[in-house]
């Protein structure tokens, strides 16, 4: 038998996964816009560093050398902010349904204990 408390509950259940969900979500993408500001900043300061250097390079193949330790550099740096970005996100996606699961799961086992009593009143 369908019980309006029940109901009541589930709604309330789901909407406080909700707030805390959002408020997860909220959290995380702001740690993810400051590691993606953070990362800006560091690479463009380095660039200046590396214009710099490169102004003051000797010869052509000090500048060549220059150019290329700074490419192998930049390119490892990105690929370690990439992947460190990846994980966030990953981690972020799994903090934020965490409440939601919960809430989904009792929803789901109080349907179905209705669904069986009720199978189980009319048999």
């Amino acid at each position: 038998m369908f019980k309006f408390d029940d109901a009541n509950l589930v709604g309330k259940d789901a909407v406080d996964s909700m707030l805390k969900s959002y408020s997860t979500t909220s959290k995380g993408l702001q740690a993810i816009a400051t590691e993606t500001a953070d990362y800006t900043k560091k690479s463009f300061e380095a660039g200046i560093s590396h214009v710099e250097k490169l102004m003051s390079a000797k010869s052509v193949e000090a500048a060549f050398e220059l150019q290329s330790n700074f490419a192998k550099a930049a390119i490892e740096g990105y690929i370690t902010e990439m992947t460190k970005l990846g994980e966030m996100y990953s981690d972020l996606a799994k903090e934020a349904y965490k409440p939601v699961e919960s809430t989904v799961s009792k929803a789901t086992a109080t349907v179905k204990a209705n669904v069986e009593k009720a199978a189980s009143a009319a048999a």
